[in-house]
């Protein structure tokens, strides 16, 4: 399943690409696209007692004159309500002069709750709010009832960053074309498109390569190549060595929670590194994970010198305070790791010194940082980025993790992962069910543990991240955070 994301702009350039090419002239992707429409239209709606199609000027209305010419072919009763006659000359002149159907002007749109809509008004690279007739129109969708089919997005919702510009109807089906766009899956966007049909209207996928596109959908083709695999004179140090840091006596449960995660991920082994007063009571608790005390800086080198680990976990539990950051650059600062997860308490311990911690992430030799902070923790640590209305979720992330030097992953139901090199991808897999408590720390720890294998940061994120909502699915209700690391050795299997 293809996972590139294409921004509006991007598509517009494989339009272009595809034309330029000869392989199709405007014209034809248009009526090949309105095609698919039709078909979604008659598949899904066979019943409906008429179809509305609402028509922009541009290329998302020239979609809808074609597929209205074909419902009405197909025997639908049909209405083509226009906002305004496309500019001479386009294709949309064409599609427009190809429908026998004669318009009526979209001031006097009404629809019934048996009817179905085909929003052909304005597609992904809508800029502005809708206004006048438009927002009208789609008051008049929302208060009918009727069954919606939006081609490419639902009129409203920018195909950049899923906002809302003003107002947009509910579809029930979104078609799009080629390749999804970030709006498809970053809400509310995501809410807004209903089922999203990607359909191939014959754009090849070798102008992916003159694109070059930057944002993905997260899904396990994306990672899997990376993914580590035993082999078969492989010894546990071989598979990595997770470390995770304990809190105080009172909050242990969190680093427990990631390392039974980084283990079942499959690191070979996996160490909590426990202040003295907690040691009785991680040791009550652990047999297959190993126990060190580490109060302090030079606790910590000593171990590292020692058992040389290949990456930690620092922040679930652990609290809030200068000792949290100085242990935080001491992984950084020493630079013989593969990574270190910094979580919870660990980013909230930077809110008032986060260029320290910026500056150690970017210095050439550090290890790869990872940042997984909810919303709260994000404007905590990047308060300018999280108040900035202008920007997306998408935007926000890539902001953060150039200026952190480190891959963000902005948590929630689209979580963002993002790389300092500008790549990003959305996850889609979510659950609700994973809304409670300790379900980051296991994410934390599962990061972990596919850095300490060798995976790089953005794949080892990516891939903690998918296979974290993947397991949260499968339980369903009641679940708790102890139950996902035991889900983590089906979801491998199957990948691969």
């Amino acid at each position: 399943m293809p996972y590139e994301l294409l921004t509006p702009g991007e598509m517009a350039e494989a339009d272009r690409l595809t034309i330029e090419a000869g392989l199709f002239a405007g014209i034809e992707l248009m009526r090949r696209a309105g095609a698919a429409v039709a078909e979604v239209v008659l598949e899904r709606f066979p019943g409906a007692a008429s179809a509305h199609v609402l028509c922009g000027p541009g290329n998302n209305g020239g979609d809808g004159y074609v597929a209205a010419r074909l419902l009405a072919e197909a025997g639908m009763a049909v209405t083509v309500w226009s906002m305004a006659l496309p500019g001479a000359g386009t294709d949309a002149a064409i599609a427009a002069r190809e429908c026998a159907i004669e318009s009526e002007p979209l001031a006097g749109f009404r629809a019934d709750a048996g009817d179905v809509v085909v929003d052909a008004l304005f597609g992904a690279g809508l800029s502005k709010p809708l206004e006048g007739d438009a927002a009208r129109a789609v008051d008049e969708i929302e208060r009918s009832g009727a069954a919606v089919v939006a081609i490419d997005l639902p009129s409203g919702i920018s195909g950049a960053s899923g906002e809302v510009l003003g107002v947009a109807p509910h579809a029930d089906v979104t078609v799009t074309f080629f390749r999804l766009k970030p709006g498809h899956l970053l809400y509310p966007g995501r809410e807004y498109c209903g089922d999203t049909i990607v359909a191939d209207i014959g754009i090849r996928e070798d102008v992916l390569e003159r694109i070059d596109p930057h944002c993905f959908e997260n899904m396990p083709a994306l990672w899997r190549s990376a993914l580590p695999v035993p082999a078969v004179d492989t010894h546990k140090y071989k598979r990595g060595h997770a470390c995770v840091f304990s809190g105080g006596a009172s909050a242990t449960g969190a680093a427990r929670l990631a390392a039974m995660a980084a283990a079942r991920v499959g690191a070979g082994a996996v160490t909590v590194l426990s202040p003295a007063a907690a040691m009785l009571v991680n040791a009550s608790h652990l047999t297959a994970i190993m126990l060190a005390k580490v109060d302090d800086v030079a606790d910590l080198d000593a171990f590292v010198e020692r058992r040389k680990p290949n990456a930690f976990v620092l922040g679930p539990g652990f609290g809030v305070g200068e000792r949290t950051r100085e242990l935080a650059l001491a992984v950084l600062e020493k630079g013989d790791c593969d990574g270190l997860v910094l979580d919870a308490d660990g980013i909230t311990s930077f809110r008032d010194a986060p260029a320290s911690l910026f500056i150690a992430a970017g210095s050439g030799h550090a290890p790869p940082l990872v940042l997984t902070p909810h919303e709260g923790e994000f404007a905590r640590l990047f308060p300018g980025l999280a108040g900035d209305a202008a920007l997306s979720k998408l935007d926000k992330a890539r902001r953060a993790a150039a200026r952190a030097h480190a891959v963000v992953v902005y948590k929630g139901p689209d979580t963002v992962i993002a790389a300092p090199d500008g790549c990003a991808a959305i996850n889609c897999n979510g659950t609700p069910f994973l809304a409670t408590a300790g379900s980051g720390d296991v994410l934390a720890g599962m990061t972990a543990g596919l850095l300490a294998q060798g995976m790089p940061a953005f794949e080892a994120a990516c891939a903690a991240v998918w296979m974290h909502g993947e397991a949260g699915s499968r339980f369903g209700v009641g679940l708790i955070a102890e139950d996902l690391p035991g889900l983590l050795p089906a979801v491998l299997a199957e990948i691969l």
